[in-house]
C-alpha cells in the first residue's frame, strides 16, 4: 500500500495555488496537501526558496513559478537556488505563465469563454504574455459579467479585471482537464510527470 505523501505548497498567487493543487489530486499518488506559502509574488518565492529548500528535509515542498522573461526554466532555477536542490523540492516553472497551462486545454478554455476553440492558440508554451493572450480571448465573450470579471475595466491601468482569479479558479476546478493541457504544454507535461513520479527522501526514518 503507498504511503501517503505530505506536502506544502509555495506559489505567486490564489490561481497558481488553484492550478497546483489540481495537479497533485490528479497525480494518483494520494498527496496530503498542507500548508500554502507564498501568494505574494515571485519576488516572494525568490527570497525565501532557500528557506522552502531547507524545510523540504523535514516535508516535502511544491513550488510554482513563472518563467516570465527569464530565458529558460533551468536558468531561473540556478538563480534562484545556487545550492543543491533538496530531493523533498519539487520546483517547476510555468512557460511563460500559468496562464499558458490554462489555455493549453483550449477545448475547456472555449468552453468556459463560450467561444471558437480556434481561437485559442495551439503552442502555448511559445507566447509571449500568455495572460495577456487569455486576456484578448476573455474579450470575445459573450458572457458580459464573465468579460467584466476578467478583462481590466476600460481606462483602468490595471493588468486584470477586478474577479479574475476567482473566475479563473472556477475554470480550473470545473473546465481544466490537466491530461489533456498536458499535451499542448511541455513545460505542464513536465511538471505533471514529475509531481507522478515524486519519491520523498524520509532522512529521520533512514537515520534511524
Amino acid at each position: 500500500m503507498n504511503r501517503t505523501i505530505p506536502i506544502n505548497l509555495a506559489v505567486e498567487g490564489s490561481l497558481d495555488e488553484e492550478i497546483l493543487r489540481k495537479i497533485l489530486r490528479q497525480a494518483g499518488r494520494g498527496y496530503a496537501i498542507g500548508k500554502p506559502y507564498g501568494r505574494r509574488g515571485s519576488g516572494y518565492l525568490r527570497k525565501t526558496i532557500r528557506g522552502f529548500n531547507s524545510a523540504a528535509k523535514g516535508t516535502p515542498f511544491a513550488v510554482l513559478t513563472d518563467l516570465d522573461q527569464e530565458v529558460c526554466p533551468a536558468a531561473l532555477v540556478r538563480a534562484w537556488l545556487p545550492q543543491p536542490r533538496h530531493a523533498n523540492l519539487i520546483f517547476r516553472v510555468a512557460v511563460r505563465a500559468v496562464e499558458a497551462w490554462l489555455l493549453a486545454h483550449r477545448e475547456g478554455m472555449a468552453r468556459f469563454l463560450g467561444i471558437r476553440e480556434r481561437l485559442v492558440p495551439a503552442d502555448v508554451d511559445s507566447l509571449p504574455n500568455p495572460k495577456r493572450t487569455l486576456i484578448d480571448l476573455a474579450r470575445q465573450t459573450r458572457n458580459r459579467e464573465l468579460r467584466a470579471a476578467i478583462v481590466p475595466r476600460p481606462g483602468s491601468t490595471a493588468t486584470e479585471g477586478p474577479d479574475y482569479n476567482g473566475r479563473l479558479a472556477v475554470f480550473v476546478r470545473r473546465y481544466w482537464d490537466v491530461n489533456s493541457a498536458a499535451r499542448s504544454s511541455p513545460s505542464l507535461a513536465r511538471a505533471v510527470r514529475r509531481i507522478g513520479e515524486f519519491q520523498p527522501v524520509w532522512e529521520h526514518l533512514e537515520s534511524q
